[in-house]
């Protein structure tokens, strides 16, 4: 297996991870009558801050993990992987990691460098397959 499809499946289980990181507290708050409902009504209680942020979090890994996958497709199947993509993929996993607590705790401004680090590192992948 590529460096790169290494670091994409720790993606999924990342992304995994992050979910049960919000379902729990989201079942805690909302209940399990309205978790487990169709949620044709919107709740009677918010979510809590925190994890409001790990949904969002959560559902920012979920847009981002499309062009990673993308990136490590174009990577892999056109045999373009060198040190630069492999470094790439790696960076795009550790900003993953570290966007969630930046996102769930408010840290400004990293949360969006940490965010445009990952997406860089993506962008790189592929230029780095194009040329």
């Amino acid at each position: 297996m590529t460096p790169e499809l290494t670091a994409l499946a720790l993606a999924g289980l990342l992304q995994a991870l992050q979910f049960a990181a919000f379902a729990i507290p989201a079942n805690l708050e909302l209940g399990t009558g309205y978790t487990s409902s169709t949620r044709d009504r919107p709740p009677s209680r918010q979510l809590s801050t925190v994890t409001g942020r790990l949904q969002r979090a959560m559902n920012n890994h979920f847009e981002g993990l499309i062009l990673f996958t993308l990136a490590v497709v174009v990577v892999t199947l056109g045999q373009q992987s060198t040190p630069t993509t492999q470094y790439a993929a790696w960076a795009y996993l550790g900003a993953r990691v570290l966007y969630i607590p930046a996102y769930a705790f408010g840290w400004r401004p990293w949360r969006s460098a940490i965010w445009g680090i990952g997406f860089f590192a993506t962008v790189t992948m592929l230029v780095a397959a194009l040329l």
